[in-house]
């Protein structure tokens, strides 16, 4: 089970995981070994909520498909072990960024001192532009 929250898991049977040839240096070994992971989760056909559901799908990241799969690449190791550890963490990481509620912004008025401070600070910023005019202009 991968922990997502105290009360959501996801079942690793949801969770696609396959191991890949890396990319990049690594000598010898790169080329015999595969120790990159190759995670898929399809949101639709998953266990979560349908709010959670709903709000990854509408999540702009490129690692999600428009059919509505994450897929994440973890190569960051060079055991293919501590990859998918690394894997799992990142698809938590976007769970978990969509399970947290964001307030909406209420909108606020300056206050009263506020305002008469700004429009007192605007009158000498006013006069003190209109003694920098040449005697012409203000005509």
């Amino acid at each position: 089970m991968l922990r997502i929250s105290s009360h959501i898991s996801i079942s690793l049977t949801e969770i696609e995981i396959q191991a890949i040839r890396a990319q990049g240096s690594g000598g010898q070994n790169v080329n015999k070994v595969a120790t990159a992971v190759h995670l898929r989760f399809d949101i639709k056909a998953s266990s979560l909520p349908e709010i959670y559901k709903e709000r990854l799908l509408n999540l702009k990241d490129s690692r999600i498909t428009s059919e509505g799969i994450i897929i994440i690449k973890a190569q960051r190791y060079s055991s293919q072990i501590k990859n998918k550890e690394d894997a799992l963490n990142r698809l938590r990481e976007i769970i978990q960024s969509v399970t947290v509620q964001i307030k909406p912004r209420k909108p606020t008025k300056p206050t009263k001192a506020s305002e008469t401070k700004r429009l007192e600070r605007k009158a000498i910023q006013s006069q003190r532009k209109s003694l920098r005019r040449k005697i012409d202009e203000e005509k």
